[in-house]
């Protein structure tokens, strides 16, 4: 979903069919080039995330469980300097991570989001504990 804009999709559409190609359109925060605004984006994201599809959550909910703990494992090694990487800094990221979560449970249960529940509270605590540089 993070690829060239709406020549991927019709790329993704024309090699795997309609349903792939809504799937990662329901997956991606913004097709237009510039993109709007981190913020505005990161919210109105999450909002659609209220009332998405089982198999959109799933698929969400993957993953931001591969980021969290891709995010974690760097922050081990590294310590709170990674969050210059991110848009949203510490703060932002952490809050994506927590309003997601909330987002994909709402009325949507699956084993998934204790996972990801899991490494979003450690990660929430690993950067405290580490100080905040690097917002």
């Amino acid at each position: 979903e993070d690829g060239d804009g709406l020549k991927t999709l019709a790329d993704l559409r024309e090699t795997f069919g309609d349903e792939v190609a809504e799937l990662v359109l329901a997956c991606s925060d913004a097709f237009v080039k510039p993109k709007p605004p981190w913020r505005e984006r990161k919210e109105q994201f999450i909002e659609t995330m209220r009332t998405a599809s089982p198999e959109v959550r799933l698929i969400i909910a993957a993953d931001k469980l591969h980021n969290a703990m891709t995010t974690l494992r760097d922050m081990r090694t590294e310590g709170n300097a990674i969050w210059q990487r991110f848009n949203g800094g510490r703060e932002g990221s952490l809050w994506v991570y927590a309003e997601m979560l909330r987002a994909l449970s709402l009325d949507w249960q699956h084993p998934i989001l204790s996972h990801l529940e899991e490494v979003v509270d450690t990660l929430h605590r690993v950067s405290s504990e580490t100080g905040t540089s690097g917002d």
